[in-house]
């Protein structure tokens, strides 16, 4: 519904405002031919499989306790019976902090995502505000940003031209 009444926004803005001139970018493309996204990208996969995997040792190690547990509970007394309960609540509760810890909306994966990604989108940012200004673009869509864009002429595209701001070529 945002979306639409964005898209609706705009259109009367640009209807309204016809010596305003636009300018389209896709950053998909443009990502897409930046050796730095792609190794940052790399990083943030090999750390999510590292802390994955550590997570999933937690949960497997509670589990295997629960199995212990559950052929061992008929001879075991109460306190050792609540003793191996708490253990194994203590490791479920460890496995699910160290996964809150590096997959929270504001966890670990999210400051590195943000460390690597942030000095890219500020890159490329820069670069589209230099060439609006020099070209007095008074907006710059992104095409691949589901906008809701029906149609946009390819003359009205400047990803390439960011990429070349940017010291890339688009190949």
């Amino acid at each position: 519904m945002k979306k639409i009444l964005f898209t609706i926004a705009l259109l009367a803005t640009v209807c309204c405002a016809q010596a305003q001139k636009f300018a389209l970018i896709d950053m998909e493309y443009i990502l897409k031919h930046i050796d730095a996204y792609e190794r940052a990208n790399e990083q943030l996969n090999q750390v999510t499989k590292k802390w994955q995997a550590e997570v999933e040792a937690l949960n497997t190690e509670a589990q295997t306790m629960y199995k212990n547990y559950q052929n061992e509970v008929v001879f075991l007394s109460q306190e050792q019976k609540k003793a191996k309960q708490e253990a194994i609540m203590t490791k479920e509760k460890e496995a699910a902090d160290l996964k809150k810890k590096y997959f929270a909306p504001d966890g670990e994966l999210f400051k590195k995502r943000t460390a690597l990604m942030a000095p890219i989108q500020e890159e490329i940012y820069t670069a589209v505000k230099d060439i609006s200004e020099l070209r007095g673009y008074s907006l710059v869509l992104d095409r691949a940003s589901n906008s809701g864009i029906i149609f946009a002429s390819p003359k009205a595209d400047i990803s390439n031209e960011v990429l070349q701001k940017l010291g890339y070529s688009a190949q």
